[in-house]
């Protein structure tokens, strides 16, 4: 499905019943927006890896714009501020109440500068290896240079000259550290993953390379506007936005929970799915909102 926001057309698609029969009633679930990260991914990898959340909320996934088979359109305009407005003029596009905000990794600073900016708009915010500035970078490349091979130190330094200019060599990248991003890497699975998606330079190298938004990126002094209950999680092993930044976020969100997956890196959802999913899962169905609940698919 395709929706016309603001000045380009985002894909999104819908796992999961928002009202569920019970007896003589129809309850209504609440509407999870699951964000993709990258940039240059899209939405695809998360399935069918989230589908069990389908059987609590209502799942929305959507592209972010110049990704995935949402529009393409001035590079200048993918940057974190697009594609959080982008998000916000979803939301009302579906005529929906408060969200659930489930934002991983890139995917996670999205949520996160949404809730902050939209806080009415966010019931339970839920970030998954993620970081709320730029220092991950530097910090990254610090753990490649010591845990790195010798290939996966190029492939690092590639990302960050923005280097990565075709889908054969992001893809290439990825098969490169693919031990870095997972604790207990499933290489063919994560390779037909990849291939069902749609990689887009473009939107990883404005954010990445030499003079890319991220350069600039700092979202500490906005935490202090996000009211929503908020679950960071992290893997204890990830290379790229190592648990450190996630207990930074846990102290400067006030009432945050923070959850550290012991036998994870970067991809949670490969190395502890389960675990990962009831984590999510319990967090949104028993964590109160302190916002107005969340509505279904056409709600107000």
């Amino acid at each position: 499905m395709r929706a016309r926001v603001r000045d380009t057309e985002i894909y999104f698609d819908v796992e999961g019943m928002g009202l569920v029969p019970a007896g003589e009633r129809m309850l209504e679930r609440k509407v999870a927006f699951v964000i993709h990260g990258g940039p240059g991914s899209d939405h695809t990898g998360f399935k069918p890896g989230y589908t069990p959340l389908a059987q609590k909320m209502q799942l929305v996934y959507f592209d972010h714009r110049g990704q995935g088979r949402s529009a393409r359109g001035d590079v200048a305009r993918y940057t974190l501020d697009e594609n959080v407005e982008d998000m916000e003029a979803l939301r009302v596009h579906l005529g929906l109440g408060p969200i659930v905000s489930i934002g991983t990794s890139y995917g996670g600073m999205v949520a996160l500068a949404h809730a902050a900016r939209y806080p009415k708009s966010v019931s339970h915010l839920v970030l998954v290896v993620t970081a709320a500035h730029n220092g991950f970078m530097a910090r990254s490349r610090e753990i490649v240079a010591e845990r790195g091979t010798a290939a996966q130190k190029q492939a690092c330094a590639d990302l960050y000259a923005g280097r990565l200019t075709t889908v054969e060599k992001v893809r290439a990248y990825y098969d490169t550290m693919a031990s870095l991003y997972a604790h207990h890497p499933h290489p063919e699975a994560a390779r037909a993953a990849r291939a069902r998606g749609i990689s887009s330079p473009e939107a990883l190298n404005r954010a990445f390379a030499p003079g890319g938004w991220l350069e600039h990126y700092d979202l500490r002094p906005e935490l202090k506007n996000i009211t929503a209950p908020t679950l960071i999680i992290a893997g204890r092993h990830d290379w790229i936005c190592a648990p450190e930044f996630s207990e930074e976020m846990h102290r400067l969100i006030p009432g945050s929970d923070l959850r550290i997956f012991e036998d994870s890196a970067h991809s949670v959802r490969s190395d502890e799915p389960e675990a990962l999913m009831d984590a999510i899962g319990g967090f949104v169905v028993y964590q109160p909102p302190r916002t107005a609940p969340a509505g279904g698919m056409g709600a107000a």
